[in-house]
């Protein structure tokens, strides 16, 4: 059995879907593709696909993951062609690797997510990050099944600070102030979400942004405490699957008459 990891998009309208409508889409992106598909055993077979830690429904993302078991084994660049265009644009394929190395969920221990502020002055937005990073704690409650619940929403964040947006067009398309702030936070469990983070700006510094915030998952992956960066996940199976540099004595001995 091969197993293939995958690395998707949420962009645009699509960043609307919400989980489920992915999984929908993506296993009939397996069926078009013709990809041969382990299945589960029991009465209700399924395609065996493992997903780890999606985006919340509402937010873009850059780096969603997913692994596939395979009954036959297939090119990844090919595998991921084929699927990418049995997806609709927006759910993108954007890179897929053999795993070669450990399980994959493990290695997705924090995020890094961009948050746009569509009117509210930068100026502004840095004197609430600094609120927020000078606090011990900052409490936050959200709705859940089982009724209201209060957690800390501090103590998961590694990092939270106003990035210059440079009066970029793309940063602003119009002529309104806008703020962005770029958020690193590790999985914890309750999780910490960049709408909790945003609750916590409104609770210590009364920052409350005209229009809900655009929400972007930059990166996920292992967090590296030495360098406070969160790694690639894919990057180990990657480097499984390099082949060995010769060294100068094995080429010497090939080179050698016999």
């Amino acid at each position: 059995m091969q197993r293939i990891r995958l690395r998707y998009t949420k962009r645009g309208r699509l960043r609307f879907t919400s989980h489920r409508d992915f999984q929908r889409a993506f296993e009939r992106a397996l069926r078009r593709a013709e990809v041969p598909m382990a299945y589960s055993a029991g009465f209700t077979p399924h395609p065996k696909v493992s997903y780890a830690n999606a985006a919340p429904t509402g937010t873009g993302s850059e780096a969603e993951y997913l692994e596939i078991a395979l009954t036959q084994a297939r090119d990844p660049e090919q595998l991921r062609l084929l699927l990418d265009e049995s997806l609709p644009a927006g759910l993108d394929i954007v890179e897929a690797v053999e795993a070669r190395t450990g399980g994959l969920a493990d290695r997705l221990t924090a995020s890094v997510w961009e948050l746009r502020l569509d009117g509210v002055d930068p100026a502004e937005a840095r004197r609430a990050v600094e609120a927020f990073n000078a606090a011990d704690t900052v409490e936050v409650q959200r709705l859940t099944k089982n009724g209201v619940r209060t957690f800390d929403a501090r103590s998961a964040v590694v990092s939270l600070e106003s990035v210059e947006t440079h009066g970029s067009q793309v940063d602003r398309p119009n002529d309104q102030p806008c703020a962005i702030l770029r958020l690193v936070v590790r999985h914890v469990t309750p999780a910490v979400r960049p709408d909790d983070v945003l609750s916590g700006l409104s609770a210590v510094a009364d920052l409350a942004p005209p229009v809900p915030a655009a929400v972007t998952r930059l990166a996920q992956g292992l967090f590296d405490e030495e360098t406070g960066t969160v790694t690639d996940p894919l990057a180990p199976d990657r480097e499984a699957a390099a082949p060995e540099p010769h060294t100068a004595g094995a080429t010497a001995a090939a080179k050698a008459p016999a």
